[in-house]
């Protein structure tokens, strides 16, 4: 058998990446480019959906350009797979051509909708059978928004005529010149749409969110055969895209969380929290969102998620507004210049606290002050804050499932402070796993498209991929750890 690659597009929010992985998980080429974003007034977050198109073709094209300068050959790569950034999404009419720019997941324009629906009392119905809250975060309260407002896209959905799709969907529509309209589990699973049970499309709950007309893609597995493209003229001859998945759950399949109570924490500006949960979906009654983790041929794993708002923002705050330290690197070194945080506690709430407190109107503090404290207890107090809203996470998705964390992956920029790994082993009591990959979600995509194509047997034959991962082991800190932890608590309460 000769060489055999697979090409991955991870299409983010800011820029979409493209990477040739082989058939040892290995990167041989990548190339980045970067995405434009529109902040409007109101809170409104859009993108140009033939932008996001264009933009991925100029990076696949640039990868494939360094992937020749390396010595590939393009007709090694057997296979595609796309992960994507959640909940944005796109209207298009018959021919193509999108009725509205793409609403990304950061826009806020539904809250009065979301209030609405509440108001409606359709909040446990939505619940439990989605696993999701009604949120402005996920895409269905902003295609009621475009709905009402906009008469183009109003007209469509009356008429049957407007095609829905988050970002996977648009991409693979494209790539196959309208031939293919698809969608696998996991972004389905983010639309206030997809019934977690049932694996369908809901028509009750579009019924009474008003958008039974809707034409709405056909659901498949994560690692499925999406249909063949030659990606935009760029190959000589056509591949099998075999995955479609969101990134942060492709992230959760790069990591291998392959059994009930394998997790990973994306530990960056903020923190994605998913722990797989097995094959049957529960609903969290601790502030998590059910979700789907992926699924192949055959084989559905759910996930709870949680969602910390501030991690390294936090530390960014402290540098750019405190001037505590003038690189983030630094603050390994000042947390453990002192022996304990002296009492002092930072609840990072500058944008409310995320899972499971869910209390968006919460200010950030720091407590415990006194004049024997310096800055490397607040910078200490800041570190210690992340370890400590895992732990209230891991701890909420235990009590919701009975399942206990058996092994933690994290990544991310903030995987790169030695201290908040420790803390977070010693705190978690559990194996920390850093597998040092930058590119854990195009990896998830690469990992699935290699098993769709054959290119990897099975989930065994991805555990033998697993390079040399770092890992942190509890050092015997426990009681000392679940003390300062107790402190925390106590911080959050008052």
């Amino acid at each position: 058998m000769g060489k055999q690659y697979i090409l991955a597009i991870d299409q983010g929010t800011s820029s979409t990446k493209t990477i040739v992985f082989d058939n040892k998980g290995n990167v041989i080429a990548k190339a980045t480019e970067s995405l434009k974003t529109f902040y409007n007034d109101g809170g409104f977050v859009e993108q140009d959906p033939e932008e996001i198109y264009i933009n991925v073709l100029a990076s696949v094209t640039n990868c494939l350009t360094e992937f020749k300068q390396v010595g590939g050959n393009i007709t090694d790569i057997k296979t595609c797979g796309i992960s994507n950034q959640r909940e944005t999404f796109v209207v298009w009419d018959e021919n193509g051509t999108p009725l509205y720019n793409a609403v990304v997941w950061q826009c806020k324009r539904s809250i009065s909708i979301c209030k609405e629906l509440e108001d409606r009392g359709i909040t446990a119905e939505i619940n439990s059978k989605t696993g999701l809250i009604i949120d402005p975060y996920f895409s269905g309260t902003k295609l009621i928004w475009l709905y009402e407002n906009e008469p183009l896209v109003k007209t469509a959905i009356d008429e049957g005529k407007a095609y829905f799709g988050t970002i996977d969907t648009w991409l693979l529509y494209k790539l196959t010149d309208g031939t293919q309209y698809l969608t696998d589990y996991t972004n389905a699973s983010r639309t206030l749409f997809f019934n977690l049970h049932t694996l369908t499309w809901d028509k009750e709950l579009l019924q009474k969110l008003n958008l039974s007309n809707i034409n709405l893609p056909q659901l498949k597995p994560s690692s499925s055969n999406f249909g063949v493209s030659d990606i935009g003229g760029l190959f000589p001859h056509s591949i099998v895209i075999g995955s479609m998945i969101g990134d942060s759950h492709a992230a959760a399949f790069g990591e291998g969380c392959f059994d009930p109570g394998t997790a990973k924490a994306t530990l960056g500006t903020g923190c994605s929290i998913l722990m797989n949960i097995g094959n049957k979906p529960k609903v969290s009654g601790n502030g998590m969102i059910t979700t789907i983790c992926w699924s192949m041929e055959g084989r559905v794993d759910y996930a709870l998620e949680g969602v910390i708002v501030s991690c390294g923002a936090t530390i960014e705050w402290l540098k750019s507004e405190l001037g505590l330290f003038k690189d983030s690197k630094q603050t390994e070194a000042m947390a453990t210049s002192v022996a304990d945080n002296n009492g002092v506690y930072l609840v990072p709430a500058f944008s409310g606290l995320g899972a499971p407190h869910w209390d968006m109107n919460r200010k950030a503090e720091i407590k415990g002050l006194t004049f024997n404290c310096n800055k490397n207890h607040v910078v200490r107090a800041a570190l210690e804050s992340i370890p400590y809203q895992v732990k209230d996470v891991i701890v909420a998705m235990e009590q919701d499932t009975g399942i206990p964390l058996q092994q933690l992956m994290v990544n991310g920029g903030i995987t790169s402070n030695h201290f908040v790994l420790q803390f977070m082993a010693d705190l978690l009591d559990r194996y920390l796993i850093n597998r040092g990959i930058a590119d854990v979600s195009a990896l998830g995509a690469a990992y699935l498209a290699g098993l769709q194509a054959g290119i990897f047997k099975d989930l065994d034959h991805l555990k033998q991929l697993t390079g040399n991962p770092f890992a942190f082991s509890p050092v015997g800190q426990k009681d000392k750890v679940l003390a300062w932890y107790e402190g925390w608590k106590i911080a959050l309460a008052l």
